[in-house]
């Protein structure tokens, strides 16, 4: 539980929701293990939209499952509201990520033989949320599924799916929501109308936005953009590691 998880030192000196510190993660074994995030610290301000840009492979969507707690560091600390997941075992921070981060994912991830309705409002009953169905069916209905409650993903087209994974993620009403590549599998035009509606939820409701994205359009419509490079973050070093250029490659 959340009165398990104690604030870290390095949180206490800052406001920002996310602080990431001298974070290294290798994948694989042996000599196929690679070196994804070398030596990353980053900060990101409450409220602030942030874009992670970079190449295929620069370890961008690696960096956004740390900052999310799907992915633990091999070493540095990683401070999300406060609490450090340092130490925390994956029961507690699963509990910490569903009460505190929204995520949102290319592939829509919702389970086929639930509806609409049952995908956003189970995950909210299993963590304790009080009148789990209502307040699932007013997430959908806020994001136009108002008639599709009912309808399984095999009845839904992928603009309206990914809408579904969006409701699913903004329905515990986290301070945090971070999104991977969310119009990867979507043509333009529905890409677009789903993007106007993660900004939107972010304006109105002031969440700190982290958006992975190979997209240099879309990354202007961040605050703040971040760019990574074989594993770090590439830029002049400034106090808050921030690349201000919102320019792709």
């Amino acid at each position: 539980m959340d009165s398990l998880i104690e604030p870290s030192s390095l949180a206490g000196s800052s406001p920002d929701p996310i602080v990431i510190s001298n974070v290294n993660l290798s994948l694989g074994q042996g000599a196929a293990r690679v070196h994804i995030l070398k030596d990353v610290s980053l900060r990101v301000g409450a409220g602030e939209a942030v874009g992670l840009i970079g190449a295929s492979g620069s370890g961008k969507s690696t960096l956004l499952m740390v900052m999310a707690g799907l992915e633990r560091p091999d070493d540095g600390e990683v401070v999300v509201n406060g609490a450090s997941f340092n130490g925390l075992g994956e029961d507690d921070l699963a509990r910490f990520r569903g009460r505190h981060i929204g995520i949102v994912f290319q592939s829509f991830h919702l389970i086929p033989t639930m509806t609409a309705l049952e995908n956003v409002a189970v995950p909210l009953e299993l963590a304790g949320h009080p009148d789990a169905e209502g307040r699932a069916a007013r997430e959908l209905t806020a994001v136009g599924l108002g008639e599709r409650l009912h309808h399984y993903p095999s009845q839904l087209s992928g603009g309206e799916q990914q809408r579904v994974a969006l409701a699913r993620a903004l329905a515990p009403d986290p301070a945090i929501l971070v999104a991977d590549e969310p119009t990867g599998n979507l043509d333009e035009a529905t890409g677009k109308q789903i993007v106007d509606m993660l900004f939107a939820k972010h304006r109105e409701r002031g969440m700190t936005l982290v958006l992975v994205t190979h997209d240099g359009t879309l990354a202007r419509r961040c605050d703040r953009v971040v760019r990574l490079r074989s594993g770090h973050i590439d830029g002049p070093a400034t106090s808050r590691h921030w690349v201000e250029t919102a320019s792709a490659t």
